[in-house]
């Protein structure tokens, strides 16, 4: 479980960084130069991705609590609508315009999600820490910009590409899930 933990608690300071710090982030940068913070960073974040994967294979598996099965579609809902979301955040898209950081919107859907249909305690630290993370984040990158600017409309045509892109995303997860979880979507 400790790898688990300690993957997630990389991954959370090493993006708080730029968020809730950027005055170490630039002394960071000052150190090591753009490409150098680049490369760092990024394998401070492959390095928690690894901690977390194998600390979540390790992790031992105790029940908190079962949801009914009927729940089972609400969730997968959310992941479709967490796929939408992640699509939508390098688009240009009305979505913006109501949800100012709708990557990490996805990430605290895909969160809410996973904790419907798994009670157990590794499920837990991961699905509540991903949720926990993306709650902090929202909250360090909206203080560190201040007022939020809403974007112009688009056109709907922006619209239906986002929900195409998001579908296939979501049609992509659903497929390669099993193999990494071990567990069908649908």
């Amino acid at each position: 479980m400790w790898m688990l933990l300690v993957g997630l608690l990389l991954w959370s300071l090493v993006h708080f960084i730029p968020s809730a710090t950027p005055s170490l982030k630039q002394s960071w940068i000052a150190k090591t130069s753009d490409k150098g913070y680049m490369l760092s960073f990024s394998i401070l974040i492959i390095s928690s991705l690894c901690l977390i994967v194998f600390g979540w294979r390790a992790a031992p598996i105790e029940f908190v609590y079962t949801l009914p099965q009927s729940t089972k579609p609400i969730a997968v809902v959310l992941m479709l609508i967490a796929s939408m979301l992640f699509a939508a955040a390098k688009q240009k898209t009305n979505i913006k315009r109501v949800i100012r950081h709708p990557q990490l919107t996805s990430v605290l859907v895909w969160s809410i999600a996973h904790l419907i249909l798994n009670g157990d305690s590794r499920s837990l630290i991961l699905f509540g820490g991903m949720c926990l993370w993306s709650l902090w984040q929202i909250y360090f990158i909206n203080k560190r910009e201040g007022a939020w600017s809403k974007p112009e409309p688009v056109s709907w045509r922006n619209e239906i590409k986002v929900l195409l892109v998001g579908g296939v995303i979501f049609v992509i997860l659903a497929l390669i899930h099993p193999y990494l979880s071990g567990v069908a979507i649908v």
